[in-house]
């Protein structure tokens, strides 16, 4: 980094794309968008969507750095970028700054050539509104801070900044996104450089190297442009990522930024977590949360994911999301699925018609009366020993057989088309509302069905934390079968291809968050489901038309819901809310 003198154009800091710094919607705070140089600014501010860049060596007195980083709207976070004497800033306000724990990396752009583009994939800039209101669904399901679609819209022709979008060629849907600044155009740089920000991807996109295609992308339409290189920032400990741009030629550079200690960047500042590994990500997401809450936490046993949490004089013991709140009774009506139905059917809820298997006509006769069929134990969780869509005799004996591997008493259920959905209810309110679907591969022509299994089932698992897997038994077999495929054989190019048809998430399902749009009658229905079997806290599983439509059958209630991978929605928040209801310092959140 070239030392410059004060009042200089700099050119813009490297970029905070991942899921701790939120979109880059750049507006000009102190200059229009007209790309004109600004030579000789002092003091430079940008005012941006999640909040100001302050390019730091423009100013002369760190006093002024510190405060202009202090000075945050509620919701968004500041960012001091290129700071020469960090200590020096620190010390101004050293209860309210701290230095951002990233590196920067810096790609020379004139000898970059990218690699090839994946197939299925098309890269191409913001174009419509759809498009900007996609990008900010997939900056929520990163849990970054959303900027506006209006605001990405109307500057997408913007000469200083970038829009591009990932496109899965074969449905259309918008699977990632990358934001680009050009500091020739935005700031007159001298040195001729741009840089990358806001780099995300949809975490329930089925293809691989989505988010190397968009940098590359980017990287080269700045090369095109005549810029000398293009910088961006990752988390010091994001080996995965560093891993990858180091291959793709990025280099790191001395760059160093202050943020503000705000809720947003809490997990900077706030050190490494306390031993207790072992904690599942389901444990994890409530553990994490209590103590940024300031709620004491006990781990008892990791392995299994009971611990303690104490907040004045009050103490609970949980096994995830299950607590001391949730009665025996209670749970024991959730794990028996016979039970269950038979409540919510007292209840006036709908639920699909259900029989006990017990190797007799009469199961093949219910086959026959429905025409399909889902076999399930009737204590069973995380989709271990269900079946779906069974339609002949032999079919419903082998499923059976499997779900007596799980449990004795096999339950055998009408099979009721729709999407999936899961609806979280705590302390007798929705809280979080997602459409399962279960895991689609996409052919290329090269792999078999099964290496693209394995391919899919490895990323879904690093994705997860281990948590999603897709199991190869027979029931993954059984479904290719159905769809007219065989496990060894090449798929197509762009053929997709459902390998489940559960949307568990634990057997390779992507949740796709829905509460926002989730009809009344739906959470009327989950409400009533929840207060019929008296449990708290619940994870209903419905069959819909869809999440928008009041029809529905309630196939199941958990007693343990997992409560991570349903962002944006707070889910961690409202379970501690209703553990510790004193522990809450914010304005009551919205419910359904």
């Amino acid at each position: 980094m070239s030392k410059r003198k004060k009042g200089a154009t700099l050119p813009l800091a490297s970029a905070h794309p991942d899921a701790v710094d939120g979109p880059a919607s750049l507006a000009h705070h102190r200059y229009g968008f007209d790309g004109d140089a600004q030579p000789n600014r002092e003091d430079v501010i940008l005012e941006c969507g999640w909040g100001k860049l302050i390019l730091a060596h423009t100013f002369e007195r760190p006093e002024d750095v510190a405060t202009a980083v202090q000075d945050e709207r509620l919701g968004s976070r500041n960012i001091a970028i290129y700071v020469r004497d960090p200590h020096v800033i620190l010390a101004q306000s050293p209860l309210h700054l701290f230095l951002d724990p990233s590196h920067t990396f810096r790609l020379p752009l004139p000898s970059f050539d990218a690699p090839a583009l994946p197939p299925g994939l098309r890269i191409r800039p913001l174009e419509t509104l759809e498009d900007a209101e996609a990008i900010n669904r997939i900056y929520l399901s990163r849990q970054m801070v959303p900027a506006d679609p209006g605001f990405l819209w109307t500057h997408r022709h913007s000469p200083n900044i970038v829009y591009l979008v990932a496109e899965d060629t074969v449905g259309g849907r918008i699977v990632g996104t990358v934001t680009g600044v050009d500091h020739v155009n935005a700031f007159g740089d001298p040195e001729a450089g741009s840089s990358l920000w806001c780099l995300a991807v949809d975490p329930g996109a089925p293809q691989p190297g989505i988010g190397q295609a968009l940098a590359c992308d980017l990287a080269t339409r700045f090369k095109d442009r005549g810029r000398a290189f293009m910088d961006l920032s990752v988390m010091h400990d994001n080996e995965q990522a560093i891993a990858l741009y180091e291959k793709l030629g990025f280099e790191r550079v001395p760059v160093f930024a202050i943020k503000r200690k705000n809720a947003i960047n809490e997990r900077l500042f706030t050190g490494p977590d306390l031993p207790d590994d072992g904690l599942n990500i389901y444990a994890r997401i409530i553990v994490d949360q209590a103590r940024r809450r300031g709620i004491r936490v006990e781990i008892l046993d990791a392995e299994s994911g009971y611990f303690r949490l104490t907040f004045g004089g009050r103490s609970i013991t949980c096994r995830e999301s299950l607590s001391q709140l949730t009665t025996a009774v209670a749970m024991s009506r959730c794990q028996d699925k016979r039970i269950t139905r038979r409540i919510l059917r007292g209840a006036g809820l709908n639920t699909p018609d259900q029989r006990q298997a017990d190797g007799s006509d009469a199961d093949t006769a219910f086959l026959h009366e429905h025409g399909a069929v889902v076999v399930k134990p009737a204590d069973g969780e995380q989709g271990q020993g269900i079946s779906v869509d069974i339609r002949d005799a032999e079919g419903l004996r082998a499923a059976i057989d499997a779900a007596r591997r799980y449990d004795e008493t096999v339950l055998i259920e009408r099979y009721c088309p729709g999407e999936d959905l899961r609806i979280v209810v705590i302390g007798y309110k929705v809280v979080a509302a997602a459409v399962r679907k279960p895991p689609v591969i996409t052919g290329d022509s090269r792999r078999s069905i099964r290496e693209l299994i394995e391919k899919l089932s490895r990323r879904r698992e690093a994705a997860t934390g281990g948590e999603s897997r897709i199991p190869m038994d027979a029931e993954t077999e059984r479904c290719v079968r159905l769809a007219g495929h065989a496990m060894d054989e090449v798929l197509e190019q762009g053929v997709q291809l459902a390998v489940r048809k559960t949307a568990n998430l634990h057997t390779g399902g992507t949740l796709h968050d829905v509460t926002h749009v989730l009809h009344p009658q739906l959470c009327a229905a989950a409400v009533e489901a929840a207060k019929a079997l008296e449990i708290p806290v619940t994870g209903l599983d419905l069959l819909v038309a869809a999440p928008t439509k009041p029809d529905y059958v309630i196939i199941e209630a958990n007693e343990r819901p997992g409560l991570a991978n349903h962002e944006p929605q707070p889910t961690a928040e409202r379970f501690l809310d209703f553990l510790f209801p004193f522990s809450v310092t914010r304005e009551a959140p919205e419910t359904y």
